[in-house]
């Protein structure tokens, strides 16, 4: 809606201070013709907000003008309150911050927006680690979040998974990323992502550094994951499984399954599913007992022969 984009170019000018009509067009996934007219809105509305042309131009907002929090929804008063996760925000070093920025947010609302964000937060819980996995402990996050928030370059030594294993780096962090209960730091040169909890050691440095131009944490994280899953899911196999087994795929397994998925005669289906490697495939299509049969490759069928033979002959008490 026109009167709601209004606004987000309030806001945006507000929080960016100055933006070009391309910058704002790409953030509202409009047209440059629709800032055009969008401004001449705000323009004929009253608003102090005027451009700038050539090189480093751009619109931006009358200095100490503000906008104020009326235009907020329902829907967004409530997604407000629910963005807010404590857990991280604490381990952050911003735990005090976060629930005094909810109190100040909370008294500026109307009091019917304010009622029911506050009956969201106290419905609904968010936890970011999964179930039966305590959280490792992250001794130097706050260290790095202060990093990445100041631009200071980092000293660390660092523990790898390859030899040798712990190896001294220069960090410039560009940013941290909170991922089912880890927290990767995302840092140069590179960039490259490095597991918070594996840093044996920290110093914090005066040297400052600058981000690459366009660098978007989220836009890196987004390729990182899919470059992660795409060298991790490396084999595959081909496998029957039973209506209780394919029901508990989950992830790249159950997409595969309902790509692949042929359904037989004895209810079961046939599936090409994606393998990491032949332990985990072993121990993931072990775990399904035998709601499963894998079919290829050969080496991974017989391994599995081999695993219940012995586990028959574990269980034999003749």
């Amino acid at each position: 809606m026109k009167s709601s984009r209004l606004l987000s170019i309030l806001l945006l000018l507000q929080n960016r201070g100055r933006m070009t009509a391309d910058e704002l067009a790409a953030e509202l996934e409009v047209s440059v013709r629709t800032v055009y007219r969008d401004v001449e809105a705000l323009h004929a509305a009253g608003v102090p907000l005027y451009g700038d042309a050539g090189h480093g131009g751009g619109y931006r907002l009358l200095a100490g003008y503000r906008t104020r929090l009326t235009g907020l929804t329902s829907g967004e008063a409530e997604a407000l309150f629910l963005s807010g996760v404590p857990g991280p925000a604490a381990e952050l070093g911003l735990g005090p911050a976060l629930a005094a920025a909810e109190l100040k947010v909370g008294a500026a609302l109307p009091a019917p927006l304010r009622e029911q964000a506050e009956r969201i937060r106290s419905r609904f819980h968010l936890e970011a680690p999964g179930w039966y996995a305590q959280g490792d402990p992250v001794p130097f996050l706050e260290q790095v979040a202060d990093a990445v928030w100041n631009s200071r370059v980092l000293e660390v030594r660092y523990r790898r998974w390859q030899e040798p294993t712990d190896v001294d780096r220069r960090l410039e962090p560009y940013g941290l990323v909170l991922k089912a209960g880890r927290w990767y730091a995302v840092a140069g040169p590179g960039p490259r992502t490095y597991r918070v909890d594996q840093i044996l050691e920290l110093t914090a440095t005066e040297e400052r550094f600058e981000p690459p131009a366009g660098f978007v944490l989220a836009a890196y994280w987004r390729r990182y994951e899919a470059d992660f899953l795409s060298r991790l899911h490396r084999g595959e196999a081909v496998v029957r499984l039973s209506p209780a087994a394919a029901a508990r795929l989950t992830g790249p397994a159950a997409q595969a399954l309902a790509a692949t998925g042929q359904p037989e005669p004895d209810g079961w289906t046939r599936a090409t599913l994606p393998t990491e490697s032949l332990d985990q495939a072993h121990a993931a299509f072990l775990a399904l007992g035998a709601e499963a049969e894998v079919l290829a490759p050969p080496e991974l069928r017989d391994r599995l022969a081999a695993t219940v033979h012995a586990l028959a002959a574990v269980y034999d008490r003749t």
